[in-house]
């Protein structure tokens, strides 16, 4: 186990993460040869299999993730060595790699303006994904943070609350609905409904939301985008249960409409969540400060609609 270096580690970890030793190789600037020699030894020096090979790549084992694991650790402590004796010469910047849910993404851009504005120096990588894709990223520490409606249960996490996240049920302003002062959730089984991709949170809640008031609508395209999703609302297509965050904009101008179904809007909150074993810089320390602070005065607030 003293044998291992950190350039061993991280062949592996490439392996892992491209699914062959080739890509690998030109990722790290090596020979295939070099790679697979580098494999062998770990493998020796563990005494345990890394990778099981397979039609599609090579597959890390229980051991194989353990090792991706350290490297992700070992690098994260590197970069924080980096920054802060980078800090203790007089220099403020850094590095931050942000996720956040595709539900976010209409207003997180500007509240992490507002923060460069305060810290030109400090550089933002910039992930947006539904929310298994952002929560991987929190898994293996390719993110800091993330910005997401509910926190996960099978990663231990720090989170802070940011503020609220209403959820409404949306139809073209032309529905026959939407002009209605109540509807009963009951009048949503004769609609269509389109929904998210599955892996999705706005799926996830509106599959429970709609089960627990009694709606039951007729399900209609699966669409793996909130922008497909608004403009097929718009050309008549279904509705659909969304982040009011997410077409705010579009109910401000008319385009789309807030169907006033009973037990609606859905008020979740929104978090901002970090692995717990995750190093963070001070440059990302201070990015989660600014947000616990700031983050809700970037929400867009629902208005009352008049009649």
């Amino acid at each position: 186990m003293k044998n291992l270096t950190l350039k061993q580690l991280r062949a592996v970890a490439r392996v892992a993460e491209l699914g062959t030793v080739t890509a690998a190789a030109e990722r790290l600037n090596l020979s295939a040869s070099a790679i697979s020699i580098t494999l062998k030894q770990v493998e020796e020096e563990l005494g345990i299999k890394l990778f099981e090979r397979t039609e599609q790549g090579f597959r890390p084992t229980q051991a194989g993730r353990e090792v991706i694991l350290a490297e992700a650790q070992i690098a994260a402590i590197i970069d924080e060595l980096s920054e802060v004796t980078g800090v203790l010469r007089g220099g403020i910047g850094g590095q931050i790699s942000f996720g956040v849910v595709s539900t976010a993404k209409y207003f997180a851009p500007f509240l992490l303006r507002a923060f460069q504005t305060l810290h030109p120096k400090i550089v933002i990588t910039l992930k947006v994904g539904n929310r298994e894709e952002i929560l991987a990223g929190l898994a293996d520490f390719t993110l800091d943070m993330a910005l997401l409606g509910r926190p996960p249960k099978d990663i231990e996490v720090e989170q802070e609350e940011i503020g609220p996240h209403p959820h409404v049920v949306i139809a073209s302003p032309d529905h026959p609905l939407a002009r209605k002062r109540s509807v009963a959730a009951s009048r949503l089984s004769d609609q269509v409904f389109l929904i998210r991709e599955p892996g999705s949170g706005t799926r996830l809640l509106a599959e429970r939301i709609l089960s627990e008031i009694g709606a039951a609508p007729k399900p209609g395209m699966e669409i793996s985008s909130n922008e497909t999703i608004k403009q097929a609302v718009m050309a008549g297509l279904g509705i659909s249960f969304l982040s009011y965050h997410t077409v705010a904009h579009e109910i401000e101008e008319g385009r789309l409409a807030i169907l006033r179904v009973e037990g609606t809007p859905v008020i979740r909150k929104w978090h901002i969540v970090r692995n717990k074993k995750k190093y963070l810089l001070p440059s990302a320390v201070s990015l989660w400060a600014f947000i616990c602070e700031n983050g809700a005065d970037y929400l867009p607030v629902m208005k009352a609609r008049k009649i």
